[in-house]
C-alpha cells in the first residue's frame, strides 16, 4: 500500500512538507544516495585542489589544504581503507551490540509485555510529552536513545491505535534535536568545556571553564524541548501523516496473565540488582566503576561502557522474565532471540557500508574543515553588534552542523575564532559556547551527516516500505524549525537579562 496516500495534504504547511518528501524520496535509495556522495566528494576534492582553497586552522594555526583523492595516491587509500572504514564506523558496534541484549528481551516478551503496561496504565494525554522528555533525558547517553527509544516509541504509538512513525518522530526529535538539553551532564559537556577553555586562554591565559558552565541554561531548556516537541508532534506530524494503514500490526493489549507478572516481577528483581551494583560502583568517590585515576564519573568506565551495560541488562532481564513468565526454556531461546533481532538490520548494513566510505571521504580532503572555517570568516566579518552575532553564529553552528557530524570537530574549529572575538567584546566563553550548542542541536534531525540518520530511516522502513530520505527530512523539519525558533527565543532572553547561563558563568567576562 502507498502510505503516502494516506497522509493528510490540507494546509500549506503540510503541503510545503509533502513537496519536500515528494523530492526527497525522488532521489535514489539512501545506501545508492551515499555511495553517489562519496564519489562527489572525491570529485569536490579534485576540484578544491584545483582551486588550490586553503585555511588556516584557527586552533592550530597550522595551513589546511584539501586532500585531492581524485589521484594515484588516493585511489590506494581508498582501496587500503574500505574494509576499515566499515568496521570503524562508530554507531555499528554501538548497534549490534545493544540489539543482541535488546533481542533477547524482546524474544522473550519483555518488551512486548512492558509496552502492554505502559499503554494500560499511562495517562495517554501526558504519553507524547513523556517520550519527548524522555529522549532528551537519554541523549547524556546518546546510545540509549537512538537504539532502545526511538524504536520503542513507534511501538507504543502503534500499540495504542496512533502512527508509530509519529511516535518515531516524538522520540527522536527529544534524543538528537534536544541534545543539548538535559537534567544531567554528559561525555560532551567536559569535552566541549576543554576546547572552549583552550580558545577562552588565547585571550587570558588563566582562564576556566567549568564542564558545567552550561547546566543552568540546559535545565530549563529540557523543559522547553519537551513542550515544543510534543506541541509538533500533535499540531503538525500527527495530523500529517494521518491513520496508520501499514504492514505492521500492534499486539492486541490484553490483561497481564498470572506468568507474565511473575515474569516481570524476576526481570524488576535482576534489574534492581544490576542497579545496586551500578550504584555501588559509581556514587563513592573510589567506587569501582569510576576512573582509577581521578575519580571522576564523567570519563569513567560506566559512561565509556554504556552500550555494555544496554546489553547485560537488556539479556539478563530478557532472561530473567523468560523464565519466570516460561518463555525461555534453554539457551537455544535465548541466542534464538539474538538472532532474530540481527535479521532485521540487513538494510542498516547496507547503508552503513556507503555511509562510511562517505563519511570518511568527506574528512580525508578536508573539504569539512574548510567549509567550517570560511562559514566562520564570513560570520566574523559581518560587523553585527554582538546580541545579532550570537544569534546569527547560532544559525551559522546550525547550517555547518549539515556538513560537519562531530559536535567536538567543529567547536574545536569554531571556538579559537569566536570565543576570543566575543570575549573582546566583553563578552563570556560560556555564552558563546551556548549558542554553538543551540545550532549544534536543531539540524541534528535533518542531517545526512549525523552518525545514526541511517538507523533511523531503518527504522521508518519498518512501518512504510516506501519511506527514503525525503520521508524522514519531510517529517522532522518541523521540530528544527520550531526548535530554532524556541530556542532564540530563551537566548534572546537569558541575553537581555543578562542571566547566568551555569554555575558562575556570566553574560559578562568576570560578571
Amino acid at each position: 500500500m502507498n502510505l503516502k496516500s494516506e497522509r493528510q495534504a490540507s494546509g500549506p504547511i503540510a503541503k510545503m512538507l509533502s513537496i519536500i518528501e515528494k523530492v526527497g524520496n525522488m532521489l535514489p535509495h539512501p545506501a545508492t544516495l551515499f555511495a553517489i556522495l562519496a564519489f562527489l566528494v572525491v570529485i569536490a576534492s579534485w576540484l578544491f585542489s584545483l582551486a588550490d582553497i586553503r585555511v588556516m586552522h584557527p586552533g592550530t594555526g597550522l595551513e589546511v589544504i584539501p586532500v585531492n583523492l581524485l589521484s594515484v595516491k588516493g585511489f590506494h587509500k581508498i582501496l587500503e581503507m574500505m574494509i576499515k572504514n566499515f568496521t570503524d564506523f562508530a554507531p555499528l558496534g554501538t548497534v549490534l551490540v545493544a540489539l543482541l541484549g535488546i533481542g533477547v528481551a524482546e524474544g522473550s516478551g519483555l518488551i512486548g509485555t512492558s509496552l502492554r503496561l505502559l499503554v494500560i496504565k499511562a495517562p495517554r494525554n501526558m504519553l507524547t510529552f513523556v517520550i519527548v522528555f524522555a529522549g532528551v533525558l537519554s541523549n547524556a547517553a546518546s546510545e540509549v536513545g537512538y537504539v532502545i527509544l526511538v524504536p520503542l516509541s513507534a511501538m507504543i504509538f502503534l500499540a495504542i491505535g496512533r502512527n508509530p512513525i509519529a511516535g518515531l518522530a516524538a522520540a527522536f526529535a527529544g534524543v538528537s534535536g534536544g541534545y543539548s538539553a538535559n537534567l544531567l551532564l554528559g561525555t560532551i559537556d567536559p569535552l566541549l568545556a576543554g576546547i572552549s577553555e583552550e580558545a577562552a586562554r588565547i585571550i587570558q591565559p588563566a582562564y576556566e571553564v567549568n564542564p558545567a558552565c552550561n547546566y543552568y541554561f540546559m535545565f530549563v531548556s529540557t523543559f522547553l524541548i519537551a513542550g515544543l516537541g510534543t506541541w509538533v508532534t500533535e499540531k503538525i506530524v500527527v495530523p500529517r501523516l494521518g491513520e496508520y494503514k501499514g504492514p505492521e500490526k500492534a499486539e492486541e493489549i490484553k490483561a497481564l496473565t498470572k506468568e507474565e507478572k511473575k515474569g516481570l516481577k524476576y526481570a524488576t528483581l535482576v534489574s534492581i540488582l544490576l542497579l545496586i551494583i551500578v550504584l555501588f560502583g559509581t556514587i563513592p568517590a573510589d567506587g569501582f566503576l569510576r576512573d582509577i585515576e581521578t575519580g571522576s564519573l564523567l570519563k569513567s568506565p560506566f559512561l565509556k561502557g554504556i552500550v555494555a551495560f544496554i546489553f547485560l541488562g537488556s539479556a539478563f532481564a530478557g532472561i530473567a522474565y523468560g523464565i519466570g513468565a516460561k518463555t525461555i526454556k534453554n539457551d537455544t531461546d535465548v541466542m534464538n532471540g539474538m538472532a532474530k533481532s540481527m535479521q532485521t538490520l540487513g538494510s542498516y548494513i547496507v547503508l552503513v557500508f556507503f555511509a562510511a566510505q562517505f563519511v570518511a571521504y568527506f574528512n580525508w580532503t578536508n573539504i569539512g574543515i574548510i567549509v567550517a572555517v570560511k562559514g566562520a570568516e564570513t560570520l566574523k566579518s559581518s560587523g553585527f553588534g554582538p546580541i545579532p552575532l550570537l544569534l546569527s553564529f547560532v544559525v551559522v553552528s546550525a547550517v555547518i552542523n549539515m556538513f560537519m557530524g562531530s559536535a567536538s570537530a567543529k567547536w574545536a574549529i569554531m571556538a579559537p575564532v569566536f570565543i576570543p572575538m566575543f570575549m573582546l567584546l566583553g563578552y563570556s566563553p560560556e555564552y558563546v559556547q551556548v549558542a554553538y550548542r543551540i545550532g549544534d542541536s536543531v539540524t541534528n534531525i535533518i542531517s545526512p551527516m549525523m552518525s545514526y540518520f541511517a538507523l533511523i530511516i531503518a527504522f521508518v522502513q519498518r512501518y512504510d516500505k516506501e519511506a527514503g530520505i525525503g520521508t524522514l527530512i519531510a517529517t522532522m523539519i518541523p521540530y528544527s524549525f520550531v526548535f530554532l525558533i524556541g530556542w532564540i527565543i530563551l537566548f534572546t532572553i537569558w541575553i537581555l537579562f543578562a542571566l547566568p547561563v551555569g554555575p558562575g558563568a556570566g553574560m559578562l567576562i568576570g560578571g
